[in-house]
């Protein structure tokens, strides 16, 4: 057993019985590898990553492998969900190096950190034009020993690309530029098999996020149909799972047929948000709404039911493999469906889930979709059940029990939205807990950025916890009213202007008083979660609404400007920057609702599909200021829709609500 049997990642604990003599990343590690002469070799991953088990089946639990890493390197291992600023700096490296990324990253340093190497998967053997991982690291430990100045003049240059700050001028996201990013999304959109681009195929949230406000403010009728397309596709594929609900993290074809079958809170949180404001937007006799309902409500369920942890967070992933392969526990042969259901049920089933002979996956299996409604829905939910009871009896896959403090924000917002309007008290009853257990053990003291077990990790929080935070905890103070919450909100407000701000404009990714990497990192883009800077830019819109301070939308407009040149550039990595500029230009509006928390007035104002409305509602008389002076009229609950706290006539009637 080596160092990471003690550490508080999963991830790093599924390696602890490596022969490899793994560290942890800290200073204990940097000096060894100083002390001996020797380069690091720093392996990057996370729990539920598939290729990451290969890897490590392959190469660092084979003996003479380890040797060699042992006795040529200094190994350090690191979980880049508990550590994205270090994935963030090398994650760029490689990507210079290699033109791509991915996980496992294997970087190799000097005894500085600075890397000279860098790549993903490596086999154990040769395989077509990829070289042996044995074969890399000879290579590497014979440059280290015999072309040492060649090595760290490569690794110089290097150091030198990653410490030039990618800036750009500040530019101004109006309505023309809006209207150019939505413009460019759609040619890209994929009008057969939706979603956008070609496979692998992610689902984008965030960008569903930025046309659904856009559709709203032009009435666009292709970005609907884009939007439809796309929501609905990715709900009938196997990327999401027809029977337990939830979305696994991509697909590996253009269809959404194959999933890779990993779960992650962050898309299920993301996805959810996404098909409630989906749902919202749609007429009451939309085709479309019964689907994106029951999305909405299987999704949350699975995030409650799979992830919820006893101390009342959220877990971070459910890992793709069982049973010793991807996706065991999820796929079906028609064998098996016959087994399950019988003669009469199981071709009925196996038409309507698109199960074949030959299989759609590996091995002759199946992933289940559901291409079309089922014209006996009785019928189905019965089979389902049955489904779901055989299935349970399988070999799950692993949790990781690791609570983000970023994701669980995302989580937060997305179910104390979703149980107020879908009149789901469990739902706005999680929220609140995760959110206090978010600032009880996360935030304080001092906020770091991952726990497990109840137990606060020793990794600080970074841009994106704050931002997500930020937001979640503006949404438990819509949801109840509760004037603590915009306290804490202040809180988090706060600590990005004094630890994050940047001299040229936006933030960093880190905090000045976090570990010095090599360099600070500071990314504007999104990738599977939001940037940093863009759930920052959310939260503080939000806590502009409710607050009436301007500081806090200047600050969020000044991060919207900053990332300018990607949002109108590659508006496919910009989709949460645009939403949020969607909102500065609707107002927001800010709605007050007094007299009931959860009736049919709250639940209209939410139903509101302005861009970025903020809503907060009260029983009583609130110290907060958005709620300050309103009164519920002739004792009926009351809506005050604002913008910069300059408000309409207040409304009585929920159905006369309008944005």
């Amino acid at each position: 057993m080596n160092r990471l049997a003690a550490a508080t990642s999963p991830y790093l604990r599924q390696h602890a019985d490596n022969p490899v003599d793994w560290w942890q990343w800290g200073p204990e590690a940097l000096a060894a590898a100083k002390d001996q002469d020797k380069p690091i070799l720093l392996s990057v991953g996370y729990a539920a990553c598939h290729w990451c088990h290969v890897m490590a089946h392959e190469s660092f639990e084979d003996a003479a492998t380890a040797a060699y890493m042992n006795e040529h390197f200094i190994n350090i291992k690191v979980d880049r969900e508990e550590r994205p600023d270090i994935d963030a700096v090398y994650m760029r490296a490689t990507q210079a190096m290699t033109g791509q990324g991915g996980w496992p990253m294997t970087c190799v340093l000097t005894p500085e950190g600075e890397p000279f190497f860098a790549g993903t998967y490596f086999p154990p053997e040769p395989r077509g034009n990829h070289p042996a991982f044995t074969q890399i690291l000879q290579a590497l430990a014979d440059a280290w020993q015999n072309r040492r100045a060649q090595v760290l003049e490569s690794a110089g240059q290097i150091r030198q690309f990653l410490a030039a700050e990618e800036t750009s001028e500040p530019n101004p996201i109006g309505q023309a530029e809006l209207d150019t990013a939505a413009q460019t999304l759609l040619s890209q959109a994929d009008r057969q098999a939706g979603g956008f681009g070609a496979a692998p195929k992610f689902p984008p949230s965030m960008v569903l996020e930025f046309l659904l406000r856009y559709q709203d403010r032009t009435g666009d009728t292709q970005a609907a149909e884009v939007i439809a397309e796309t929501f609905e596709a990715m709900a009938r594929g196997g990327l999401y799972d027809q029977l337990g609900g939830g979305f696994a993290r991509y697909s590996v074809d253009r269809f959404w047929r194959v999933p890779h079958f990993e779960k992650m809170l962050y898309d299920n949180a993301l996805l959810l948000r996404a098909y409630l404001h989906w749902w919202r937007s749609l007429p009451a006799d939309s085709a479309h709404r019964p689907l994106a309902e029951r999305v909405c409500h299987e999704t949350a369920d699975f995030i409650l039911t799979e992830l919820r942890t006893e101390q009342g967070g959220f877990a971070s992933a459910l890992d793709a493999d069982s049973e010793g392969h991807e996706g065991t526990y999820y796929v079906w042969g028609p064998y098996q469906l016959s087994k399950v259901l019988g003669a009469t049920d199981a071709p009925w089933a196996v038409e309507l889930l698109g199960v074949t002979g030959t299989g759609t996956f590996e091995r002759g299996l199946s992933t289940l979709q559901l291409r079309k409604d089922p014209d006996d829905p009785q019928r189905w939910a019965q089979i389902k059940a049955k489904l779901l009871e055989f299935r349970a009896k399988r070999e799950r896959p692993e949790r990781d029990d690791k609570v983000v403090a970023a994701w669980n924000g995302y989580a937060i917002t997305a179910l104390a939205e979703t149980g107020i309007l879908l009149q789901r008290p469990d739902l706005a009853t999680a929220s609140q807990e995760a959110a206090e257990l978010l600032w009880n053990l996360h935030i304080e003291p001092g906020f770091v950025r991952t726990s497990l077990a109840g137990e606060r990790s020793q990794n600080a929080a970074v841009l994106e916890d704050y931002g997500a935070g930020l937001e979640a905890f503006v949404a438990v103070l819509g949801a109840t009213g509760d004037p603590v919450w915009l306290d804490r909100a202040r809180h988090l407000a706060d600590q990005i202007e004094a630890k994050f701000t940047s001299e040229t404009g936006g933030w960093f990714d880190t905090a000045s008083d976090a570990e010095e990497l090599l360099v600070r990192p500071r990314d504007l883009t999104d990738n599977a979660v939001p940037s940093g800077s863009a759930a920052t830019v959310h939260g503080l819109l939000a806590l502009a609404a409710v607050t009436g301070e301007h500081r806090y939308r200047e600050a969020a407009v000044a991060g919207i400007e900053q990332a300018a040149d990607i949002a109108t550039g590659a508006p496919r990595f910009a989709g949460w920057t645009l939403a949020a500029a969607e909102a500065v230009l609707a107002g927001p509006a800010e709605v007050a609702v007094v007299g009931e928390v959860g009736g049919p007035m709250h639940r209209a104002a939410l139903a509101l599909t302005t861009p970025g409305a903020v809503v907060v509602a009260s029983e009583t008389a609130s110290e907060v200021p958005l709620l300050a002076g309103r009164t519920a009229i002739k004792g009926k609950p009351t809506a005050y829709v604002c913008r910069d706290f300059v408000c309409s006539l207040p409304v009585t009637d929920p159905a006369k609500l309008v944005g």
